[in-house]
């Protein structure tokens, strides 16, 4: 079957690769028929990652049911499914108390599975023709028969619950204001998210146009553009002080407002791992909370200097203390949300597509990998038809 294989640093292609076969009673195989490239993969794809050349990319992915495992009990050949990111076996004690997102059985030494991505466990991904899903009955989510709604089902493998986590993780509750930073997929699903649940006043700060469009015509949002002065202070003067809750939808490859920009493409030499955390800091209210489903790593190859490389960020947490604020962290337990927004969207109540701008044929993924990782302008989320 044709795959996106990972070839070294910015270099991926499309390959013949071998199908995926039936490993344990409980597994099933799907033909894929929408898989998305996620701004996690572009961590891989420009070598900011340990990833080594020949891993299958896509850890969003959905599809038809084609073989179905001896003891799967609840799904047959021909049903339509979706797949959360996380691999997760159901019974660990993680899995039982909902965090399925750090399962303790499917990547031995580490807290959390996925599906082709580096580190987190055996699991080829799903930008590709076919794709084996382990704990089938655990992992796989039944949808409604037929195409519809197809690329709104395909964001519940993850932008949507994890923009919706982000809300969660801040505790938002309705009629409170909330700043989100960052305006990609997953921010915009936070911003999306935090207006389903009734949020007062939603602020969304990035530098890209058209994506910042998007939040002030999707989500009720006010655009903050940080490239044309101090995000805190524009939203300060907005809102008349500081916001009740706040989003990371960033992660450690943020960009410095402070440094110059050279072009519009995306430039590494204007990170800064720590300014949106601080930034948040500043801009959410003494005794708010912070909601951080932006990646951070424990190390970085293209870290710009020592410290980040390591992982270590000077966050002003003295100021934190100051202001008494909370903050969750951690990546999305998808189980959790998807069954509940997969119902929304059924009902009509929510349409998270708008964010989807591209839907190309996998032959296109290389070029379509180049114009996202250079953030640019038109280029949201990508969906791909193997």
């Amino acid at each position: 079957m044709e795959a996106v294989v990972y070839q070294g640093e910015k270099d991926v292609a499309v390959e013949e690769v071998d199908e995926p076969e039936i490993q344990h009673p409980n597994d099933v195989v799907i033909d894929i028929t929408t898989t998305a490239i996620c701004g996690s993969d572009l961590h891989m794809y420009e070598g900011r990652t340990a990833a080594e050349p020949g891993i299958v990319f896509g850890h969003e992915n959905m599809g038809t049911v084609s073989e179905v495992g001896e003891g799967v009990s609840t799904l047959e050949e021909g049903d339509r499914v979706v797949a959360p990111f996380n691999v997760a076996c159901g019974f660990c004690q993680n899995c039982e108390e909902g965090y399925t997102g750090f399962c303790t059985n499917v990547n031995p030494g580490f807290a959390g599975g996925a599906y082709g991505y580096v580190a987190m466990g055996p699991y080829k991904g799903g930008q590709a023709e076919k794709l084996r899903i382990p704990y089938a009955d655990f992992n796989a989510l039944k949808l409604p028969p037929g195409d519809e709604h197809e690329d709104s089902f395909a964001l519940l493998a993850d932008i949507f619950p994890t923009g919706w986590h982000g809300t969660e993780l801040a505790n938002l509750q309705p009629g409170e204001s909330i700043a989100i930073y960052g305006a990609g997929p997953v921010g915009l699903m936070a911003a999306y998210s935090a207006d389903i649940k009734g949020a007062s006043e939603i602020y969304v700060v990035d530098r890209v146009e058209s994506r910042l469009e998007m939040a002030e015509d999707h989500c009720n949002a006010t655009p903050i553009n940080f490239e044309e002065a101090d995000p805190v202070e524009q939203i300060k003067d907005q809102h008349g002080g500081g916001v009740d809750k706040g989003v990371d939808a960033v992660g450690y490859q943020a960009i410095d407002p402070d440094t110059k920009p050279t072009d519009d493409a995306y430039d590494p030499a204007r990170e800064n791992p720590a300014i949106v955390l601080n930034d948040l800091i500043k801009t959410v209210r003494p005794t708010g909370e912070l909601g951080i489903p932006g990646l951070y790593v424990p190390s970085d190859p293209g870290a710009p200097d020592e410290m980040a490389a390591q992982g270590r960020l000077g966050i002003d947490f003295g100021k934190l203390f100051e202001k008494g604020l909370k903050l969750g962290t951690g990546q999305c337990n998808v189980k959790d949300y998807n069954r509940y927004l997969r119902d929304l969207i059924v009902q009509g109540r929510a349409d998270p597509s708008f964010v989807v701008t591209h839907r190309v044929d996998i032959e296109e993924a290389p070029e379509m990998y180049e114009r996202f990782d250079n953030r640019e302008e038109g280029v949201v989320k990508v969906l791909l038809e193997p």
